[in-house]
């Protein structure tokens, strides 16, 4: 089992990788995480009772208005599943086009299985989903975006 550790300055959140669901979106985290990618990224996007998401190499960055269209510089194909978007689960975000995900990606804070079948699973969190709790639960913006920076200082592969 392959699992991803994202230190944060709030703590560490671990999930253990799904090849079997999605081997192409795994082998492309593993990539990313194990290029430093990730590092010094920020979890932008926080939605009570949803989600957290991050993944965006544009939030390295002061440019508020940029967070959330950033990503590696290429698209990845959308890999769905029968895997329901319940309460842990790691999965890709993306835009409107189901094959446009890259990078970004967002922790299930609350069951969401209008998610099923539309977005990627590839993860599920082992440890740390209080860490999870502790971010969706701060204050954010009107874009929903958290007013304290929650940065992604490591992700490793192990």
């Amino acid at each position: 089992m392959t699992i991803a550790n994202i230190e944060t300055n709030f703590g560490k959140i671990s999930f253990k990788l799904i090849p079997e669901l999605a081997p192409e979106t795994v082998r492309n985290f593993e990539k990313l995480a194990k290029d430093g990618f990730y590092n010094g990224t920020l979890f932008h996007r926080v939605i009570p009772g949803f989600m957290i998401q991050g993944g965006d190499p544009n939030t390295k960055t002061d440019n508020k208005g940029s967070w959330g269209m950033g990503g590696p510089g290429y698209s990845i194909k959308a890999e769905f599943s029968s895997r329901t978007h319940l309460r842990g689960i790691v999965s890709m975000a993306r835009s409107q086009d189901p094959n446009s995900a890259g990078s970004q990606f967002f922790i299930v804070m609350g069951d969401s299985t209008f998610l099923d079948r539309q977005y990627t699973v590839f993860g599920e969190v082992m440890e740390g989903i209080d860490v999870a709790d502790k971010i969706v639960n701060l204050k954010r913006d009107g874009n929903d975006c958290p007013l304290e920076k929650i940065q992604m200082i490591r992700v490793t592969v192990e």
